[in-house]
C-alpha cells in the first residue's frame, strides 16, 4: 500500500532528527572541514573533500588528512600565497582517479577565484539569480569558469560536474548543502548567505535513490540531474524552505546500522 504524503513526512522528520546529529560528523567526510574555524579554510577543504567523496568513507577522510598536511594546516594561506616551490608537496597525491595533476589544476583555479573574491561563495552565487528555483545556473557557471581558467586541464573537468551534462552533481550538491544549510545541530556549516536553502538540490546517491523509490518519491534508479530536481521538488512538499535537510533522513535510512562502513 502506497504511503501518503503525511505518512512520508512523519517518517522523514523522525529520521532527520535521528541522523542530523553531532555524532554524524566523526565518521563522515564532513569531519575534515569541521577541523577548521576560519571561513575560507572551511570552504576550501570542504570543496576539495567533496570532490574526493566517493569510495570508502575512511579512505575519503584519510585523503582529506593528507590534503591538510599538503597545505601545512592552513588551506587558505596555501591557496592564496603559495609559491611554485610549495607545490612540490602536492606531488604523489592520489585518491582513486583524482591525482596530483588534478589537485594542482584546482589549486590554481581556487587561487584565481580568491584574487577577485573574498570567498568561494561568490564563484557559485554570482551565477544564481534570486528568482532561480535552484542552484543549476550556479553549477553550470562554476564549471564554465573552471574551463575558462588559466589552470584548466581537460582531464580534471570530470571532477567538476555540471547539470548541462545531465550529471546529478551529487558531490557539489553535497558541498553546497554543507555551506548553505544551518541549524542548531551544527553538522552543516551554514556560512554562506547568498544562496537560499530552498535553492539547494538533494545529493543523489545510491542510498538516497533506493530509499526514495521505497517511499514512492522516485520511480526509477537513474542518477541524473532531472531525477535530483524531481526528488527535491517532492521533498519541498514536506519543507519548502529547507527540503535538502531530508538528505540526512534518506541517507541514514539507506545505511541503517552499517552507517559507519558505508561507501559514498
Amino acid at each position: 500500500m502506497k504511503n501518503t504524503d503525511k505518512e512520508i513526512k512523519v517518517i522523514l522528520d523522525e529520521l532527520y532528527l535521528k541522523y542530523n546529529h553531532s555524532n554524524f560528523i566523526e565518521n563522515d567526510p564532513i569531519s575534515i572541514p569541521h577541523l577548521f574555524s576560519n571561513k575560507n579554510d572551511i570552504e576550501i577543504i570542504a570543496f576539495l573533500i567533496s570532490i574526493l567523496a566517493w569510495g570508502q568513507r575512511k579512505s575519503i577522510i584519510n585523503s582529506g588528512k593528507k590534503l591538510i598536511e599538503i597545505f601545512d594546516k592552513h588551506p587558505f594561506q596555501f591557496i592564496t600565497q603559495h609559491q611554485d616551490a610549495d607545490l612540490k608537496s602536492c606531488l604523489g597525491f592520489v585518491h582513486r582517479t583524482f591525482n596530483d595533476t588534478d589537485l594542482l589544476s584546482i589549486i590554481g583555479f581556487l587561487k584565481e577565484i580568491y584574487q577577485t573574491s573574498n570567498s568561494l561563495e561568490t564563484a557559485f552565487s554570482k551565477h544564481i539569480l534570486p528568482k532561480d528555483a535552484n542552484i543549476e545556473n550556479g553549477l553550470n557557471g562554476f564549471r564554465k569558469d573552471f574551463e575558462n581558467s588559466l589552470s584548466f586541464i581537460n582531464r580534471t573537468k570530470k571532477h567538476i560536474a555540471h547539470p548541462l551534462s545531465g550529471s546529478a552533481c551529487k558531490r557539489l550538491s553535497m558541498f553546497l548543502r554543507w555551506m548553505v544549510r544551518k541549524d542548531e545541530k551544527g553538522v552543516d556549516f551554514g556560512i554562506w548567505a547568498s544562496i537560499k536553502p530552498s535553492q539547494l538540490i538533494c545529493p543523489l546517491d545510491v542510498h538516497v535513490i533506493r530509499q526514495s523509490i521505497k517511499l514512492g518519491l522516485l520511480k526509477t534508479d537513474k542518477a541524473n540531474w532531472i531525477q535530483a530536481v524531481d526528488l527535491t521538488n517532492k521533498l519541498k512538499k514536506f519543507d519548502k524552505n529547507d527540503p535538502v535537510k531530508y538528505d540526512f533522513a534518506l541517507f541514514g535510512l539507506g545505511v541503517g546500522e552499517k552507517y559507519i562502513e558505508i561507501n559514498y
